[in-house]
């Protein structure tokens, strides 16, 4: 991969994701006082929101020139669903997320597990508001949801949750088994980000497969990153625990390969991913730059 290009500056996405995701916050129906604001504080941590400006740079790729940024910050609510799960007691059991005491040390074990279960559904309605705002109502929202809440269930991040909670009983000792962990867990939500930016653009299929297989290549890059930065840097750099995964015996690429087998397998998907795209001339400088950026964060 090449050095980042830092003319490409994604600051304008991050703001407007996150005004998006603000606004949704404002418009969340009612429910009971607890259950709204662990909803609210699960949406309104910090972040990259890496796959709200994937879904955005996918778009404009795929020849989109309109508002995209509620069908970003929907992607991003199921994010922030996964992350609430995911540092749950019976899950990683995590105290810290995002620099902040995580979702349900801040509102609560119960609020927190029906909160991400809630976030699920206000998601998908935000994506489909947003698509019908768009295109007046035309079908395209329908397809986009169906994308989204797959990456979100048991085929995607649920299920590849499940599974790598059992490798913390019994290992993955292949590449392949880890690689399926993962292409679930974290890629399948990459992927259907960057499949609803070009749906969304009206790309043909071609085309969104592309963008998928480009989303699932860095997603798989980015959790291999994610568990090489566990084992190299410090919590505070990280903004959660660092070597959480050691303590829970999870299965991690570097275990597998070694620091730097991990981050050259890591390379190589980044890679490939671009490679996918320039078969369709869709490798824009902005999703080159976020394969860059996949690979070299330090957090």
């Amino acid at each position: 991969m090449s050095e980042p290009n830092l003319a490409v500056d994604f600051g304008s996405d991050r703001s407007y994701i996150d005004a998006a995701l603000g606004a949704a916050c404002e418009t969340l129906p009612p429910m009971p006082r607890r259950l709204d604001r662990a909803v609210r504080y699960a949406l309104s941590g910090p972040g990259k929101r890496l796959r709200g400006i994937l879904v955005a740079a996918s778009y404009r790729a795929a020849g989109g020139g309109g508002n995209v940024y509620g069908l970003a910050a929907a992607v991003e609510m199921l994010h922030a669903y996964s992350l609430a799960h995911d540092d749950l007691p019976c899950m990683d059991d995590d105290d810290m997320r995002r620099g902040r005491p995580t979702a349900h040390k801040a509102c609560g074990v119960p609020a927190t597990v029906v909160a991400g279960v809630a976030i699920i559904p206000i998601a998908g309605a935000a994506a489909a508001r947003s698509v019908r705002g768009m295109y007046g109502g035309a079908p395209r929202a329908a397809p986009i949801v169906a994308v989204l809440m797959q990456a979100a269930g048991a085929s995607g991040m649920i299920g590849g949750q499940l599974h790598d909670l059992i490798a913390e009983d019994i290992p993955a000792d292949s590449l392949e088994k880890l690689e399926r962990i993962h292409r679930a867990k974290t890629g399948a939500l990459m992927a259907a980000s960057a499949k609803v930016g070009g749906m969304a653009a009206g790309a043909a299929g071609p085309a969104v497969g592309a963008l998928g297989s480009f989303g699932a290549d860095i997603g798989l890059a980015f959790q291999i990153v994610d568990d090489v930065l566990d084992v190299t840097s410090s919590s505070d750099a990280l903004g959660k625990t660092a070597g959480r995964d050691a303590e829970l015996g999870k299965s991690t690429y570097p275990a597998l390969l070694g620091v730097n087998g991990a981050m050259d397998r890591a390379v190589a998907l980044a890679r490939q991913g671009c490679n996918t795209l320039q078969e369709h001339n869709l490798l824009s400088q902005e999703l080159r730059h976020l394969a860059d950026l996949v690979i070299t964060r330090t957090h």
